[in-house]
């Protein structure tokens, strides 16, 4: 026999599990992580390389990487993205590499950056950097499965 209770608890845990079933699915994410269309928040990817540090780039020195625009300091750092940017372009599309790691995507900073073995990783902060370069090889092969599927929200 149904009691009052039962039927109020039933009630009460079946409707947000309805709404749960018939809420649209996530959008899928873009592929490169960008703020208002600008990746890695107008940073200069080559910098991180030739520089070994995060420089602003300008807009008078862009290219188109994957829907987004990137922004370069120089025109020499413009021309070495545009001949090879696989070589530039910051692993799993800028997103944070620690989240991809461990399955979502997530913004970045760009003062959170590692080159390991000549790929740019980038990371939501320095907290979630140290975490990351904790165990570095393990979080890149976690990502490296986990990308581009993450994406799909």
């Amino acid at each position: 026999m149904i009691t009052r209770r039962t039927f109020l608890i039933a009630t009460a845990t079946a409707i947000p599990a309805a709404t749960l079933l018939t809420q649209p699915a996530a959008a899928a994410q873009p592929p490169v992580y960008a703020t208002d269309n600008i990746a890695i928040n107008g940073y200069d990817p080559v910098a991180y390389f030739t520089e070994e540090k995060p420089v602003e780039g300008v807009a008078d020195f862009s290219s188109e990487w994957d829907g987004a625009t990137v922004l370069f300091a120089s025109a020499a750092h413009k021309e070495m993205f545009d001949a090879d940017p696989e070589k530039y372009t910051p692993k799993y599309g800028g997103y944070c590499a620690y989240a991809v790691s461990k399955g979502y995507t997530a913004s970045t900073d760009p003062v959170a950056w590692t080159v390991h073995e000549g790929r740019l990783y980038l990371n939501y902060s320095r907290s979630v950097r140290a975490l990351w370069t904790a165990r570095r090889s393990s979080h890149i092969k976690s990502a490296d499965a986990n990308w581009p599927s993450v994406l799909e929200g």
